[in-house]
């Protein structure tokens, strides 16, 4: 799969070259310890306590919560988000702008997975919070003949994979997936390249302490227990997976990540995003808008094919 660079202006590059300058000023997203992300975790709550919040509505999917956001009409497909946060800090609801730009733009239903975090729980317990959710979303009458579409980013790139790989043991699942829109997925625990080579200059994340970050997240397993799928999903069997469309920044220690899923997964389009950093599609600048806005465009036709 040939890898396409997301043609910016001028303009836009300069704002995002603007924009990275105060990223640098900004402490780097470490896991270090459990800790710290129990704090984060603390403060994200307090935030979103005081923010007005839109109407959603909350259920379990099977064992596990899920956050749903509808359309004012009748939808026209449902989005499974997935969110980021490392793997030990976030909830649905912090997605909740992202998710209500899809409904809007897409006219689908939205059902965002609030699964465990792996403070208290192994990331295959995270893996299976997923795989349930997305078990009983393509099972559930409410959303019955509608097309659905995986989007996960960062941490929950590389869940929705995991759940794409999982869901190949249910054939009939598998195929009312239309599509999966992947933002700069961790698709080899053991650590990529980009990732193995990563300097102290990162913007975000600690570039340098990526792989032992990995290490933690998956404690006594060997490099090549680490690589076994669907735990990395870069080494899965991905043939019969759905349509995907992804994204990474240049600036990303994650690049090989999406490059290298993108050259395994039949059917991938891919976009390298110049002087974009891990989580661009959050930043105010309008590379960023430019990217959600495509991203909406091919869930809509995906959706309505």
């Amino acid at each position: 799969m040939a890898h396409t660079f997301w043609l910016a202006s001028e303009a836009e590059l300069a704002e995002m070259r603007r924009f990275n300058k105060k990223l640098a000023w900004l402490p780097r997203f470490k896991i270090r310890n459990r800790v710290t992300p129990r704090l984060i975790q603390a403060l994200l709550r307090v935030s979103q306590a005081v923010k007005k919040a839109p109407v959603a509505e909350t259920t379990l999917a099977g064992t596990v919560p899920v956050r749903i956001l509808r359309p004012s009409g009748k939808p026209k497909g449902v989005v499974l988000d997935i969110h980021g946060g490392g793997w030990v800090i976030g909830n649905a609801q912090m997605d909740d702008d992202l998710n209500l730009g899809m409904v809007n733009a897409c006219d689908v239903a939205v059902v965002s997975v609030d699964y465990r975090l792996a403070v208290d729980t192994p990331v295959e317990g995270l893996m299976e919070d997923c795989l349930t959710a997305a078990r009983w979303l393509l099972s559930a009458e409410a959303f019955a003949g509608l097309p659905v579409i995986i989007v996960g980013e960062s941490a929950g790139g590389h869940l929705a994979a995991a759940t794409l790989l999982a869901l190949k043991q249910s054939p009939e699942l598998l195929k009312r997936v239309s599509g999966a829109v992947l933002y700069y997925g961790v698709y080899d625990l053991t650590g990529t390249p980009s990732v193995r080579t990563a300097g102290p200059d990162t913007l975000l994340l600690d570039g340098p302490g990526m792989v032992d970050a990995l290490r933690l997240l998956t404690p006594g397993l060997s490099d090549d227990e680490r690589r076994q799928a669907p735990l990395s999903p870069l080494y899965g069997d991905l043939d019969g997976l759905p349509p995907a469309l992804m994204f990474v920044g240049e600036l990303d220690p994650l690049k090989d990540d999406t490059l290298l899923m993108a050259e395994r997964w039949p059917g991938a389009q891919v976009y390298r995003v110049p002087e974009a950093a891990h989580g661009f599609i959050h930043f105010p600048v309008g590379m960023a808008t430019r990217v959600l806005a495509y991203s909406r465009g091919w869930i809509t036709e995906q959706v309505c094919r």
